[in-house]
């Protein structure tokens, strides 16, 4: 039987979680090579400036567990970071950036403690709903929120998401 907790994350987390969003990433070699010029700039102060400032962009709930019967010398095994946005049709909403169970601890309710703990966190922020992406090519994590309820935005609405990189944010700051 697995033990686990569901936390928030603590200034003391920042390596463990840069280490486990960039091995998140490296699991797949597509998303590992999409990801790598991010990796190769973001460091642990950026997510000290970021996550534990005064003003901090994103917040982060920790998934520690043991397969002891105490929660003694735990393992971080999952995250969830997030942030608050605002649309004007709908309001307040947290939109979920990353999400990640180890694969080992997958099947153990830790992903469904998460995805509860953020649903409450929702509903405690009066967010009127909570957005994310999934990769089209990832079936079971399609899969995983459609059976929880989730709307697929991008068959259902229409919408594309776009982005604009630093070199054209630049270029366009520049008046180019």
């Amino acid at each position: 039987h697995i033990f686990h907790s569901i936390r928030c994350t603590r200034p003391q987390d920042a390596p463990i979680l840069l280490l486990s969003t960039t091995t998140y990433y490296e699991s797949s070699f597509i998303l590992g090579l999409y990801f790598s010029a991010l990796f190769n700039y973001l460091n642990i102060s950026d997510l000290l400036r970021d996550g534990f400032g005064s003003r901090p962009f994103f917040q982060c709930l920790i998934a520690e567990a043991n397969k002891d019967d105490a929660m003694q010398d735990t393992d971080i095994v999952g995250f969830a970071m997030y942030y608050y946005t605002y649309d004007p049709w709908i309001g307040k909403l947290l939109y979920l950036e990353d999400f990640y169970v180890m694969d080992e601890y997958r099947g153990w309710g830790i992903g469904t403690e998460l995805l509860k703990r953020l649903s409450q966190i929702a509903i405690e922020t009066n967010c009127s709903c909570m957005h994310f992406l999934v990769v089209v090519w990832n079936k079971p994590s399609i899969e995983y929120y459609m059976r929880r309820g989730a709307s697929d935005l991008s068959t259902e609405e229409g919408w594309h998401l776009f982005r604009f990189d630093k070199e054209n944010l630049v270029r366009m700051a520049s008046g180019d």
